[in-house]
């Protein structure tokens, strides 16, 4: 997902942030670095300065003023050592405190502490430089990001409630003091924005709050700047860096304050967020243009295979996720199972491709056994044996256009459920009650399943999906033979091959 947000701290939120957002950015043609004076009185001196200086973006040349560099001889590059974390959080006895290692999107378990008397600790674990995550009990919904840089041997968390995404203090660790404090400045910008963006629709005042919302949009890139003096040396002011471009309106020299050889960008978003934000400004949406800015990012992170296959896996997982299928053909041909380009990858990436392949028409998608509303574990393949298709239907009680297609869906599969046409309605919903709710109001007869874990759940992540409704169409053998994007076209399809 590129997704997202890079609020890192949140969870559903951060599907808005993804690929599919600069996608529709290209596709409304909202794509514009410019920004008026800023309109808010709580502007700052530098801000206006900022402000000022935007038009320089328009000379390819030029350094933007958005832009500030964050890295120095202390935190440039990456690097790997013994960390000590620990921490105190009130908790029931027998709690669990598990430790990720992030690439990007993607996590992997580092180690895991059981909490005794409200104390958890994580003694001389090997980091290399990046953001982590904390997650209690193992709830994908009670986790939060933290960053750990061999630069601070000891790490020490006190959490004020058991939400981990409440108040949390680190005295000791100037990283995570930044890092908290940058992200609460930046969720509260965020949430100003969101207000205005209410504001815009319909409103005659449009222009005034564009001009408020990047007013608001300057005041954020200034506490970027300010955060980078303050805490000067760390790796959040290099991770600040990365938020904005040093030369946003040159093609060629977009990614140049990234430094490829530096391995600390793949425990971050940075690259998926510099690649989303050179899509919108510079492919026009045109297939050329996505093909050019592929090229191009491709070769600015050749020289290190670590950074570049975390390159490679944004732009293929930004392009599914947005349906440019042929794109991600393109990227898997030519840079990932070539025998030439692909020769210095690793067995990792070439892995994480074969999850975009297997979602493709005509391959086999991942199976899974989850538990019904009726307390029976259901097999996606042995169901789909048992019957000539099977649709898999990713849903949510809250999703508004799901409400519109599942009284489509059920007349169809009482015509066609005794032909050999099986539905799995897959919900995302966290709440059972919610989920079981609206089952049971609608009638829904057929197959229902859920994690209950939200987008946090297994199933969501190996199906990569990042919108409801989302249908599989799978037949007898387990292969997908349609990717539809309403019930009507399965509908077609069902008929013209079950009649």
């Amino acid at each position: 997902m590129w997704l997202p947000l890079f609020g890192i701290d949140n969870t559903s939120n951060m599907k808005t942030m993804t690929f599919i957002v600069s996608t529709l950015l290209i596709v409304l043609s909202a794509c514009n670095d410019s920004a008026p004076a800023p309109t808010s009185s709580k502007v700052s001196k530098k801000e206006a300065v900022i402000s000022e200086n935007l038009s320089n973006e328009n000379q390819t040349e030029k350094v933007s003023p958005r832009y500030k560099n964050g890295t120095n001889d202390q935190n440039r590059g990456d690097k790997t050592g013994k960390v000590t974390l620990h921490g105190n959080i009130s908790v029931a006895a027998g709690s669990m405190m598990y430790l990720y290692v992030t690439e990007a999107r993607n996590k992997a378990l580092l180690d895991s502490a059981e909490i005794n008397g409200g104390v958890f600790s994580f003694k001389n674990i090997e980091v290399s430089r990046g953001f982590y995550e904390l997650v209690l009990n193992g709830k994908a919904n009670n986790k939060t990001q933290v960053i750990l840089n061999p630069d601070e041997s000891d790490v020490y968390i006190d959490f004020k409630s058991s939400r981990l995404t409440g108040t949390k203090l680190t005295p000791g660790s100037a990283e995570n003091t930044a890092w908290f404090e940058y992200l609460k400045l930046e969720n509260i910008n965020k949430n100003e924005i969101k207000k205005f963006r209410k504001g815009l629709k319909d409103s005659p005042f449009r222009s005034r709050i564009e001009e408020q919302i990047k007013g608001k949009e300057l005041e954020l890139v200034q506490a970027q700047h300010n955060l980078i003096d303050k805490y000067s040396g760390t790796y959040v002011a290099k991770f600040l860096s990365w938020k904005n471009p040093q030369y946003p309106s040159s093609q060629g020299r977009y990614f140049e304050d990234m430094d490829p050889l530096d391995n600390s960008l793949i425990h971050t978003l940075a690259i998926s967020d510099r690649i989303q934000g050179m899509m919108v400004k510079f492919s026009k949406g045109e297939e050329s243009g996505f093909l050019a800015c592929i090229d191009i990012i491709k070769t600015h992170f050749e020289p290190n295979p670590k950074t570049l296959e975390s390159a490679l896996y944004a732009m293929l997982d930004g392009f599914y996720n947005t349906g440019k299928e042929d794109i991600c053909q393109y990227i898997l041909d030519n840079y990932i199972f070539d025998e030439d380009c692909g020769a210095d990858l690793s067995d990792v990436i070439r892995q994480r491709a074969q999850g975009i392949i297997n979602l493709q028409v005509g391959k086999t998608p991942p199976n899974f056994n989850i538990e019904s509303n009726t307390g029976v574990m259901v097999n996606l393949m042995e169901t789909a044996a048992k019957n000539q298709y099977t649709l898999v239907m990713f849903w949510a009680s809250w999703c508004h256009k799901c409400e519109q297609e599942i009284p489509v869906l059920i007349p169809l599969y009482a015509k066609y459920h005794s032909k050999g046409f099986e539905a799995i309605g897959v919900s995302i919903d966290q709440a059972r009650k919610s989920w079981t709710d609206i089952i049971d109001s609608r009638g829904m007869q057929y197959i229902n399943v859920s994690q209950l874990q939200g987008w946090d759940s297994p199933i969501v992540k190996d199906y990569k999906i990042t919108a409801t409704p989302t249908y599989f169409l799978i037949d007898k053998k387990g292969e997908i033979v349609l990717k539809p994007k309403r019930i009507y076209e399965v509908d077609a399809y069902i008929t013209r091959n079950l009649n």
